[in-house]
């Protein structure tokens, strides 16, 4: 069964009228949790799109690339865009709901904030509303103002880029310590283990700018030294 297949299913209570933001509370063991974090990049991107104002189409293109929807599964992604759009719950709702789904995991949070920068640089701007929108969920998921810095900077091109942040290191960190954040990132970024803490892997693909982002930090880092 595909995972559209099962968004469906998750979503049929919502004509009993359950709403949209309750179905996360639904979504907490481990492979419901691939569909619910599914679910959140959809429902938050679409309440984000409204944030400046328009739905584009190079935003839901974005879509299909974070999740590389095949044809046959377009109606089942679209239900649940229109869904959120229309629902009467904010997004700072949706959010809560997914912390709590995740509890004290933190990493997919990260995994789901990456997602949704990918949506918001679409369309080649990043708009003020958009900027506020993400830094609220980032603060809903309790995620450092740091943390936040690095997730914009791999994806704004006119935000400040620092290595030493993207690694979560300090500039005076010994350069040992360094390539074991470095190493450690890696292993964060692998597809397997990406996988294994709830991203579908319909969506591994963001994990692919990611890596890139982390090895030029490390790169950067490591020809200072050696100079």
């Amino acid at each position: 069964m595909s995972i559209w297949k099962r968004i469906l299913d998750a979503i049929g209570a919502l004509a009993a009228g359950e709403s949209l933001a309750e179905v996360f509370s639904r979504l907490r063991s481990e492979p419901e949790k691939r569909v619910g974090f599914a679910i959140a990049v959809i429902a938050l991107g679409a309440k984000m799109a409204k944030a400046d104002g328009q739905v584009t189409r190079d935003e839901v293109t974005a879509f299909r690339e974070v999740f590389h929807i095949a044809p046959e599964d377009e109606a089942a992604a679209a239900r649940v865009f229109n869904l959120a759009r229309k629902d009467v719950a904010g997004f700072e709702d949706y959010a809560t709901r997914v912390k709590a789904m995740y509890g004290d995991q933190c990493q997919p949070l990260f995994d789901l904030l990456d997602g949704l920068f990918h949506i918001a640089m679409a369309d080649g701007e990043y708009h003020p509303n958009e900027d506020r929108f993400l830094a609220r969920v980032a603060e809903i998921f309790e995620m450092s103002p740091r943390r936040f810095r690095i997730i914009r900077a791999r994806f704004v091109p006119e935000a400040e880029r620092d290595p030493y942040e993207v690694l979560g290191v300090d500039p005076d960190t010994p350069v040992k310590e360094i390539k074991l954040a470095y190493r450690a990132l890696v292993r964060e970024t692998h597809p397997d283990v990406l996988i294994a803490r709830g991203v579908p892997e319909e969506a591994i693909k963001l994990a692919t700018d990611r890596m890139g982002e982390i090895n030029a930090a490390w790169e950067e880092i490591s020809a200072v030294h050696a100079g």
